[in-house]
This record gives C-alpha cells, structure tokens and sequence, in this order.
C-alpha cells in the first residue's frame, strides 16, 4: 500500500507549484479544490517522509547491532515507532468518504415524544455546540423552529472547522456518524408522576459543499419569498424575507427565515439544498452498492436508531458499535472524545475489510 502511494508525491507537489503561483488566487474556486487536495496530502507526505526515514534508520541499527549491544536496544525502539507510524499510514491511505474533508450541514428535529423531544433535540444540539468549542469549530444556526418552552422543532446549523486542522479533524467526517435516531429515557419536566419517559429525536448531517462541487440548473428551481413567522425582530416579521426554494427533479424543499434579509435567507437556503441533493446522491450510491458499503453509510439514515442516552442510569450507548459508557453527564455537556474516536475506529475497521476483500 505506501509503495502504490508514492506516486501521490507528484501531485503533491504539483499542488504546491499551484499553491506558489500568485495567480491562483484570482480563481478562489481552483484555489480553494487545490487547497483542500493539499490539506488531505500533507500528512500522508509527511507519514511516508517518515516511514521511509525510520526503515533506513532501521536497517543502520539492525546492521551495527552485531557489535554493540546499545544499536540492539535503538532498532527495537524504531521498530516500535516505525509500527505507530505504519497504523498512521494504513488509517490516512484507507479508502474514505471524498466529503470526509468538508465542513458540515446539520439538522437536528424533535420526533416522538412531544415537548420532551423537542427539549431533548435542543439538549443534542447544545451537546454539539459544546463538543464544536472544544474543537475549535464554528456553528452558525441557518434556521429554526422552537416551541414555548425552548424546545427545538426543527433546527439547521452549519458547523465549520477550524483553519488550522487537518483532513482529520473537519467537521463532516467527524460527526457524518450522528445521523439517525437518538432516544431518550428520563423524567420529562412535563411529568408531573415522576415517570421515565421515552422519546427521541432526528439528526442529519450532510457534507456543506461549496457551490461549484454541485451543479443546480436555476430553472429546476421553483423560489417562493413570504413572511417570517417565527421569532425575531423588526424587518423580520414585518417583510417578504423568509424564502422557500423547491428543486423540482428531487422534490426536496428547503426554507430559510432566520436571516435578517431575503437574499441572505436565499443563499443560506441553496446552502442547504447543495448539502441535501449531495447526501441524496450519496444515498442512491449507497442502495446500488454492496452490502460492506450499505452498512458503513448508513449511519445518516435518519430513521435508524442509533443511541440510547439514559439518564436514570448516567449511561449513553450505541447500539451499531456496541459501545457503552456511564459518563452521560459529561458527553452531554460536550466530552464526546471517546465516543468519536470509537465511532471513527470502528468506522476504519470496516473500511479496511472492505478494501481486503476486494484485492
């Protein structure tokens, strides 16, 4: 596998003869495809800098070993390195999502349960924004819904990582495993009996793609302009600035009525609809596929339960990976490391059978 990889040193460094030249930055579209590809290069670059270092360190030691004992000691201690950079490697070459790398759309929706869910669906969205400050990401609400009691109906936010991290470390391909159903059990602040109550809510997340990664003819497009009727202030509720825009091909509408004017609730709207018809696209691909790929994309299937998050017991469990913990509190208040990490580990297990079984 890093021998087959070896060739992405030329692009890598034709990305960098693009990167260097001042004229890229006229074009912000090629600027920003070449950027992203240089992102998601570096580190395998970097890995395969350092495996091919290490493998002549190693081959230096093992052969001064025979004569001093102290060369013995230093081969084991590269051996060791050379494995962790090795599983690096194996991780950063495995066959991944091309959308890992995007900042992310997500939407989170109360579902059974009444007020509780929607007071459930704003605890999840708070969980998310404060695992997005421990990251060092960024959300911007594009639009919701709320009831009296500050519930969330309906909610879309688009998170967006941080500058300076890796392909690794971007939004989509971190939380892409939040999609589905998310129950839970506890005492509603409705119940007045002190019955445990069950009841869920709906998240998606979709890559947020930017506008040249999608092709959308205007004239499938139908836009309808009328008035806001949420919450807001004044020449929000007062004017024709929420929008309503329907891809007529898919059927998939989108509405926007946050923003402050018409056309910026318009450009937050096709935001939305480029990240639906993608996760759409990505869908069909997925039913057309074989049965290792169903498994692994459908975590963003909205109507698969996907977590029990009991607070009776502490306990939050997800029931694809069979992981349980009883630090509900602290994932909740945005401590969802360990989660993600078992969720990505499992996530690369897959995939790397799956590129086996095709060799």
């Amino acid at each position: 596998m890093f021998e087959a990889a070896e060739a992405l040193r030329d692009e890598f460094a034709h990305c960098e003869t693009e990167l260097a030249d001042p004229t890229i930055h006229a074009d912000p579209v090629r600027s920003r495809r070449v950027g992203r590809r240089y992102n998601e290069l570096a580190p395998i670059i970097a890995g395969l800098d350092e495996h091919a270092r290490l493998t002549g360190d190693l081959a230096t030691a093992d052969e001064l070993a025979a004569d001093d004992a102290d060369f013995a000691a230093e081969a084991d201690e590269i051996r060791a390195t050379l494995a962790e950079v090795d599983e690096r490697l194996t991780a950063l070459l495995a066959p991944r999502d091309p959308n890992d790398a995007c900042d992310a759309i997500m939407e989170v929706k109360s579902g059974e349960g009444g007020e509780e869910s929607a007071l459930f669906a704003e605890d999840l969205f708070a969980m998310y924004q404060a695992y997005a400050l421990r990251r060092g990401w960024k959300i911007d609400v594009l639009d919701s819904e709320t009831t009296d009691l500050g519930g969330i109906k309906s909610l879309t936010a688009a998170v967006r990582g941080s500058s300076n991290g890796g392909p690794d470390d971007a939004p989509y391909g971190t939380l892409k495993f939040e999609g589905g159903v998310h129950r839970v059990q506890r005492v509603p602040v409705t119940e007045s009996q002190g019955r445990i109550h069950t009841s869920a809510a709906g998240v998606l997340v979709m890559p947020d793609v930017a506008p040249e990664d999608i092709e959308i003819n205007d004239d499938d497009l139908r836009v309808d302009v009328y008035r806001s009727t949420g919450k807001g202030g004044q020449g929000v509720n007062t004017t024709d600035s929420a929008v309503r825009i329907t891809h007529l091909p898919s059927g998939i509408v989108v509405t926007c009525q946050d923003q402050r004017s018409q056309l910026q609730n318009k450009e937050q709207a096709m935001r939305i609809l480029r990240a639906r018809l993608v996760a759409a696209a990505e869908e069909q691909a997925a039913a057309q596929a074989s049965a290792a790929r169903k498994s692994q994309v459908r975590t963003v299937d909205r109507s698969e339960r996907i977590r029990t998050y009991n607070f009776p017991e502490n306990r939050i469990a997800d029931h694809r990976i069979g992981y349980k913990a009883y630090n509900l509190d602290a994932v909740l208040a945005g401590d969802m490391d360990a989660l993600v990490t078992a969720l990505k580990d499992a996530d690369l297990a897959e995939r790397l059978a799956s590129a086996a079984e095709t060799v």
